[in-house]
């Protein structure tokens, strides 16, 4: 009688019912009957928050998981269609985020619960229809839906799934995943159609450069590698610049070109001063002549003297080429750059506060403002001087 009443009485009107119903199972029914009224109750919550905010995609999730845990096919079929009708109000990515999880559940129960490979193909192509492409696409869904047909064996449509994405709305997770499928295939001449179409998109992207370049590398061919990396370091806009150069000076040490990683540095330096660079130029050179990476270390600090760098960057370049003279050098030269090492001291601002400083002897040369305290502290010394010698008289 209460199955009856459950099923005919309007859900809004039940909740009493139910509650007794509860209660009754509790009292007289079998473990089964009351999860069963468990389980009932938590559908009949999920389903009035649906009812509810239709969009609450997190309580779709939850309704969804219930039913796939004590019902048939054709009734988790149901709830999936119910789910995904409800289609987000806007064209802003971030409202579909959640909603789209649907769709890739919905294949992924057809292909592996259901094992239905066709319905798990038809969620893929509907999800693909309802993407506003325009404004946004998903590269999981395309990747997803051609990784069904690898595993049915049909390269063919994968290709033309991935190959339709990337036509469409192209991104660089699309082009990544496209390139791994050929990778893994040994097509390496596709795989160079893809980098090339990868990079007239995103000529920016460092990481497609050197991917491209350590294939070609790879495959054996040096000369097509090296001019990779041309083409790349000559681009006007580039996201990892650091990451690029020094996969070129890699590579060009690899092949144990050493004039050419040379002339890679130096090219360097005349498009950045960045004191890494300088660092890694003299560890390159140490490698070959001590006197060579002497002469990188002279040519840093002054460059970095003379261009008011960072103190930290003098620091470092100086204690780099102490530490390369404590290792290479002679007496005489350990002596020469301790002399230059600079002195750290506390300094108070105006506010109070206490700082570290750096000072450097070679600095005191150059700056009047030292001279000048330097002048004033001896002007104060003979004063006091001259003073004690009129008391005394």
């Amino acid at each position: 009688i209460y199955k009856y009443a459950l099923a005919r009485i309007p859900k809004e009107k039940a909740q009493d019912l139910f509650s007794q119903y509860s209660r009754f199972e509790k009292r007289f029914g079998d473990r089964r009957g009351v999860e069963n009224v468990v389980v009932g109750k938590r559908r009949f919550q999920y389903e009035e928050e649906v009812k509810a905010n239709p969009t609450n995609y997190d309580a779709w999730f939850d309704l969804l998981r219930l039913t796939e845990e004590d019902s048939s096919a054709d009734a988790v079929r149901e709830v999936y269609e119910r789910a995904i009708a409800n289609i987000p109000p806007s064209n802003e990515k971030r409202h579909w985020r959640r909603y789209i999880y649907l769709w890739i559940f919905y294949a992924m129960y057809e292909e592996l619960v259901a094992e239905d490979v066709d319905r798990a193909r038809e969620v893929y192509k509907a999800c693909l229809e309802v993407i506003p492409h325009r404004h946004f696409t998903f590269a999981k869904v395309w990747l997803m839906a051609a990784e069904l047909e690898i595993r049915q064996h049909d390269l063919t449509t994968a290709r033309r799934l991935l190959g339709n994405g990337i036509g469409r709305c192209p991104k660089d997770k699309l082009f990544h995943g496209y390139l791994e499928l050929e990778l893994q295939l040994r097509e390496f001449d596709r795989c160079r159609t893809l980098f090339s179409k990868f990079l007239e998109f995103n000529p920016a992207n460092c990481t497609t450069w050197v991917r491209f370049a350590e294939m070609e590398t790879l495959l054996g061919d040096v000369s097509r590698a090296r001019s990779i990396f041309e083409l790349a370091i000559d681009q006007q806009l580039l996201d990892m610049p650091e990451v690029l150069w020094k996969a070129y000076i890699d590579f060009e040490i690899a092949q144990e070109e050493t004039e050419n990683a040379r002339q890679l540095y130096c090219r360097l330096l005349e498009r950045t001063r960045h004191v890494k660079v300088w660092l890694a130029f003299a560890q390159f050179e140490a490698r070959e002549s001590a006197e060579k990476a002497r002469d990188i270390y002279r040519r840093a600090e002054k460059a970095l003297r003379s261009q008011d760098a960072e103190v930290e960057e003098r620091v470092m370049i100086l204690e780099a080429w102490n530490r390369f003279e404590e290792l290479y050098g002679d007496s005489e030269s350990q002596a020469a750059i301790s002399r230059r090492l600079p002195k750290r001291v506390k300094k108070r601002e105006a506010n109070g506060d206490e700082r570290f400083d750096y000072l450097f002897p070679e600095d005191r040369d150059f700056n009047p403002n030292i001279k000048l305290l330097q002048m004033a502290h001896v002007w104060k010394l003979n004063q006091m001087t001259d003073g004690d010698e009129d008391g005394s008289e």
